[in-house]
């Protein structure tokens, strides 16, 4: 029974490491070519996603730019927020 919930725990915890999103947030600062240019030399987004998740940004306020895990979405965040944009990490 105990490795059972050791098997869950371990599972789960893989789980939400994975499932952690990097969001990138408005402003009124940036240009649409800055975020655009910024995602797809940081996050590997093709031009055309890059241009969508500008647009949605801006419309709705925030966007999920990238999935992954914790160490791997906080060096983004960083590169991010050297260009001066502002990005948060959620579950």
């Amino acid at each position: 029974m105990v490795k059972e919930k050791e098997k869950i725990s371990s599972k789960q915890k893989a789980i939400s490491e994975k499932g952690k999103k990097l969001i990138l947030l408005n402003d009124d600062v940036n240009t649409f070519d800055h975020v655009i240019e910024s995602l797809i030399e940081i996050c590997n987004h093709s031009e055309e996603q890059a241009e969508q998740c500008a647009l949605v940004t801006h419309l709705k306020g925030k966007c999920p730019v990238k999935n992954g895990n914790q160490k791997e979405l906080m060096q983004l965040k960083v590169q991010l927020s050297e260009r001066l944009l502002t990005t948060v990490i959620s579950e």
